[in-house]
């Protein structure tokens, strides 16, 4: 009974995410996970802001201090993180250097901590924050703004090439 090898199961390939899914599972992926190590950090007293603080001007009661409002705090972080995950995506993705991540993480920092502040009041007016809280939210920012932008311009990078050499072939 001969088989043809190339209708074997573990012979086919799976076919890959588009990119615009990448670029959103990267935002969701990256918003949890540094939101999740900020929470650490407030657990060990880097920083003075949970991430309850995104539930603060839409959500009534005590739970959102509690367990269930820290995890839905860090999912709902994941959430809003798609939204700027798209907007590198959509803006920034060609851009190759590790600077322009951090420059965009830098971004997101000031549009949270200086622009939006006052949506949320947990959070103190730029200036009373103290300087822990300033240099590990930064840092924080900083990482998510080089993992989201890294990854989304290196994907791009490799679509270029795969065109180009499926455009050499092709020629």
């Amino acid at each position: 009974m001969a088989e043809n090898h190339e209708n074997l199961e573990q012979n086919q390939r799976e076919k890959p995410m588009s990119f615009i899914t990448m670029s959103i599972v990267t935002g969701l992926f990256g918003g949890i996970f540094w939101s999740a190590l900020a929470y650490l950090a407030y657990i060990f007293n880097f920083t003075e802001i949970r991430p309850n603080v995104i539930l603060e001007p839409w959500a009534l009661g005590a739970w959102k201090e509690q367990w269930l409002g820290t995890v839905i705090s860090i999912v709902v972080i994941g959430l809003f993180s798609i939204g700027a995950a798209l907007i590198y995506y959509a803006v920034m993705r060609k851009l190759k250097s590790i600077w322009a991540g951090a420059a965009y993480g830098l971004a997101l920092f000031f549009l949270v901590f200086y622009v939006l502040n006052p949506l949320f009041p947990g959070i103190k007016p730029f200036w009373d924050l103290s300087k822990n809280t300033l240099v590990t939210s930064i840092c924080f920012y900083v990482l998510y703004g080089v993992f989201v932008g890294y990854s989304i311009s290196y994907e791009e990078n490799e679509n270029r090439n795969l065109e180009k050499n499926q455009h050499e072939v092709n020629s």
